[in-house]
């Protein structure tokens, strides 16, 4: 079983690119005969993670994948590292705004993806195939808002869950009636066949300077 997650939409859209992706993502898989299945969360950091652990309870998958919209970017976004710490610049869907809290009081100052990242960049960066249009990267910040709070709650379980594979993305905002939509939801299946067929990491540099 794999289990994608997108976000309800935020502030004053009407809809959330992570969503729509999620939804065509397990759409894809499920026409090759792998069960998956796509959920929303709300973008509210009082009621997220009890829903994602209600959906991972529930559902027991093999592989997790978290979206998130990062309407400032322009990639694809594969997340390496969630942080304990939530210090968000808006208040969410609620009207919350919580600033310098840890997301789990006592917890580790950061969790690793444990998705197969630099395998996922180098299939959906190679020009022979349709995934080649996909433009990605690996991020170091998941932010400090709900998108990061879902991405630690997501890996503290996965740490008390042998054999998942769990991780996050962040989608470019994208239009609902985009084509790009059932691009990146390629991508997404991509990453997740990948997790799931255990796909270990190339020796790939693909670090930062800054």
């Amino acid at each position: 079983m794999i289990l994608f997650t997108g976000f309800e939409p935020f502030g004053d859209r009407d809809s959330n690119p992570s969503m729509s992706i999620a939804r065509q993502a397990a759409s894809i898989l499920e026409q090759q005969g792998i069960a998956t299945i796509a959920a929303e969360l709300p973008c509210v950091f009082a009621t997220a993670p009890a829903m994602l652990e209600e959906l991972l309870a529930t559902w027991q998958p093999r592989v997790v994948i978290s979206l998130g919209l990062a309407e400032g970017r322009g990639a694809l976004g594969l997340e390496k590292v969630a942080i304990n710490h939530l210090d968000a610049r808006i208040a969410d869907n609620a009207g919350n705004q919580p600033i310098d809290l840890p997301v789990l009081a006592g917890g580790p100052a950061a969790y690793f993806s444990g998705l197969p990242l630099k395998a996922a960049l180098q299939a959906l960066r190679d020009p022979s195939t349709e995934l080649g249009d996909v433009e990605a990267e690996i991020s170091y910040s998941a932010g400090t808002f709900v998108c990061n709070q879902v991405f630690y709650s997501l890996m503290h379980h996965a740490g008390r869950a042998p054999g998942l594979r769990a991780g996050f993305i962040h989608v470019p905002w994208m239009d609902p009636a985009s084509p790009r939509i059932a691009i990146h939801a390629r991508a997404v299946a991509c990453v997740a066949q990948l997790a799931l067929a255990g796909a270990t990491e190339p020796r790939l540099g693909a670090g930062t300077e800054y």
